[in-house]
């Protein structure tokens, strides 16, 4: 890292650490806004007994609904008599079981009870296993609880056809000389609910310019209180194509795609364990084995891609611990997220070209209810390598493609280290009832939720750090600081589906729109 830069990196981990801090100890209060009344059909009468009507919901969530009956012989506190679960028809009672915190026998504070079973409701409803998640409390004569929870189960198995560009963005694809060779085309078949235990099984076909044959399983817990699974997985991967190097700052492929080789070949199986104290706590344990061959034509342009080999074998041991406490995965609002992990790689090969190293990467971002429909997101990310003092071009990207500074999706920032920081401000600009499809009876897919978020954004990174080997004089990112703003619209729709339209402008005055299809903090 040069001179200049090193004040940079440093003056901007500090800005990082103030500002968490900053989050963490201010919440600004949550706006309250009145829920839609619940359709009849969607309630169960608890009991035989007339029951008073609702209370107005305190929770505010934006999915679902939380209903309190008035407990007049209940006292300051009662007993929960009963946990009720309808329409789990598919999801066994005792995977839903597991994810409470609430038990029969317990003693509940009323003044506790919404808040309460709001957190439990969200225990559910993140598990993406639900288009919505209803708690209803009431009290009988007796004084004691009985709690409901009503669900609206998804479809689970869902075959998606892959026909896709053979890119990260639209924009590097259409910039490519040979685009339309870059496609990719097979299916995608995933189960989210395997066994009815929230159990996931994923298998991936894909033929084209990408050539992927992949099946993972993946079981978050077994036993009663389901806090031990596991995972495993299997890959395969060609290309007829690669970025064998970074020239100015951007990835450059070869030429021409190869006709009677591959120029990458990718294989590697894993199995793990996943240690889950809640659906929102997890922390999974992999170990891997990894083979990896480039062709003789990727060695001759870059001798440097696997550090003097034309292929590689090594095991790679990981531990990543993940606290989400966000409101909904797939677009939150409120709430936190934090994950940090530490990887071990050992090369298998017997050559001391390549020396093992360890990758150390952390990531937070907090979630703010501003009132007034809008809402405000700031996530730090930061990553470094360790141990060795020499990495290949193919371990060396530090900025680029996942971890991004928005605006620069054509470039790559080959480093030891990173930081990066993120923001957005958010407006809810629409959000009607969910749309009935008059035409489809089945209740898994005949609602189609949208709603529309007007975003501004801001983000800065700065990567660098030796890498051990010669680096090309063009290119200028490593030891600079990017930074960039933008303005976006956010769809947000069927089956945790999110859609980002982004137009930004960079700090060295580039202009660019964008399409992507997740949350970007």
């Amino acid at each position: 890292m040069n001179s200049l830069a090193r004040p940079l990196f440093t003056t901007l981990c500090f800005l990082l650490v103030l500002l968490s801090s900053l989050l963490l100890s201010f919440v600004p209060a949550r706006a309250q806004t009145p829920l839609p009344a619940a359709s009849p059909d969607s309630l169960r009468r608890l009991s035989q007994e007339a029951r008073p009507p609702a209370l107005p919901p305190v929770i505010t969530p934006t999915d679902t609904l939380v209903r309190v009956s008035p407990c007049p012989n209940a006292g300051p506190k009662a007993r929960v008599l009963a946990l009720l679960f309808v329409g789990n028809d598919i999801t066994r009672e005792r995977t839903l079981r597991a994810e409470l915190n609430i038990r029969e026998g317990d003693t509940l504070a009323m003044a506790d009870l919404p808040a309460r079973l709001e957190a439990n409701r969200r225990r559910l409803y993140n598990l993406q296993l639900f288009h919505t998640v209803l708690v209803q409390a009431s009290c009988g004569g007796s004084g004691q609880l009985t709690i409901l929870f009503n669900v609206q189960e998804r479809w689970y198995v869902l075959p998606t056809p892959i026909f896709s560009i053979a890119e990260t963005n639209f924009q590097r694809w259409w910039q490519r000389p040979d685009r339309w060779q870059r496609l990719d085309y097979g299916l995608h078949v995933v189960h989210t609910n395997f066994r009815g235990r929230a159990e996931q099984l994923t298998a991936n076909l894909q033929l084209g310019f990408n050539r992927k044959y992949e099946l993972f399983y993946e079981a978050p817990g077994f036993g009663r209180r389901r806090r031990v699974g596991v995972g495993f997985g299997i890959s395969y991967y060609q290309s007829r194509n690669l970025d064998y190097i970074t020239e100015n700052d951007r990835p450059t492929p070869l030429p021409a795609p190869e006709e009677d080789a591959f120029p990458i070949e990718r294989f590697y199986v894993s199995g793990g364990l996943r240690l889950r104290h809640t659906v929102q706590f997890v922390t999974a344990i992999d170990v891997s084995f990894h083979r990896e061959r480039i062709s003789n034509t990727i060695f001759q342009l870059n001798p440097d891609y696997l550090l003097g080999s034309t292929q590689r074998r090594y095991a790679e041991i990981s531990i990543i611990s993940s606290n989400n406490q966000r409101n909904t995965f797939a677009y939150p609002l409120t709430g936190r997220f934090m994950q940090a992990g530490i990887s071990f790689r050992q090369f298998l090969d017997g050559s001391t070209a390549a020396p093992a190293y360890a990758t150390v990467r952390f990531r937070y971002a907090r979630y703010l209810s501003l009132g007034h429909q809008f809402y405000y997101a700031v996530g730090l990310w930061g990553q470094t390598r360790l141990l060795a003092t020499r990495y290949a071009y193919a371990d060396s990207r530090a900025l680029g493609y996942e971890a991004l500074v928005r605006g620069y999706d054509a470039y790559v920032v080959e480093g030891r280290t990173f930081g990066l920081v993120q923001q957005g401000l958010s407006y809810r600009a629409w959000a009607p009832p969910p749309l009935r499809l008059p035409f489809i009876s089945n209740p898994k897919i005949n609602t189609l939720p949208l709603a529309l978020y007007v975003n501004l954004f801001a983000d800065a990174g700065l990567a660098g750090g030796s890498l051990g080997r010669p680096v090309l004089l063009y290119n200028q990112l490593p030891g600079r600081l990017l930074a960039s703003a933008g303005l976006g619209l956010h769809v947000v729709t069927y089956y945790d589906r999110v859609f980002c339209f982004e137009i930004s402008r960079t700090a060295q005055a580039q202009t660019g729109f964008f399409i992507r299809s997740s949350f970007p903090i």
